[in-house]
This record gives structure tokens, sequence and C-alpha cells, in this order.
């Protein structure tokens, strides 16, 4: 009797280790405004939208100018005029700019944290001209 106790034990111990682990999704841009890769006339505002709520104190983006029509060898420059606000239950992430952004490539540099803890980051290039 011990036996076959201890046998259906086992067996139960090790159906539980063949079940497959829930996958852990991780944090993303789904959508963002300017669009990846996009080129618009004019810009004051950008929007990255997640796969999921983010925790804000985790998050951070930066804006920064990577080319400039017509100045080769264009050093990477920060754009630092905006503020940063949360919207869609902390899903979307909105950089309203003081000023237009003026004629260039620019890449949205961010990183955060989603529900599951883990740090991500990734960038969305656009051009305004």
């Amino acid at each position: 009797m011990k036996i076959a106790s201890a046998l259906a034990a086992l067996a139960i111990a090790a159906s539980s280790l063949a079940a497959p682990a829930p996958a852990l999704a991780h944090t993303k841009v789904v959508a963002s405004t300017p669009a990846e890769g996009a080129t618009v006339a004019s810009a004051k505002t950008v929007t990255l939208t997640f796969s999921e709520a983010l925790l804000p104190p985790t998050a951070a983006a930066s804006i920064v100018m990577t080319a400039m029509p017509g100045m080769p060898n264009h050093g990477e420059m920060m754009i630092r005029n905006f503020t940063t606000a949360w919207s869609k239950g902390n899903k979307t992430m909105t950089l309203n700019l003081t000023r237009p952004l003026a004629k260039g490539t620019y890449e949205v540099r961010w990183q955060a944290a989603g529900a599951d803890g883990h740090r991500m980051k990734g960038t969305v290039t656009f051009n305004i001209g």
C-alpha cells in the first residue's frame, strides 16, 4: 500500500513538472504617433502605446534628434522641451512638446517595467520633413 501511495505521489509530481509554465509577456510599444518609420510634416506631441499597463515611476522616455537635413555628421541632440502625461490605465505615454520639432530624424528612446517587473527598453524612429 505504501508503494502504491509513493508511486501516485511521484506521478503527480512528475505531471506538474511537465505542465507548461505560463508565458511572461514583456512590455513593448504596440502603436506610436508619429508611427515607426513615418515622415510627418510636424509634431508637437509624441505618443507611445504599450502592450500592458506600466508602472509610471519605472518609465522614462527621451527624444533625440539623430539627423538634420543639410548637415552631414550631425551629432545626437537631446530634445528637452516636453512634459510627460499618462492615459488609458497607464498604457499610453504622451510627450507634450512646448514647440513643434524641427525638420530632421528623431528617436524616442524608452524604458519601463510592466506588472511582471521586468525592465524593457526600445526605440521608435520617425522623420519630420
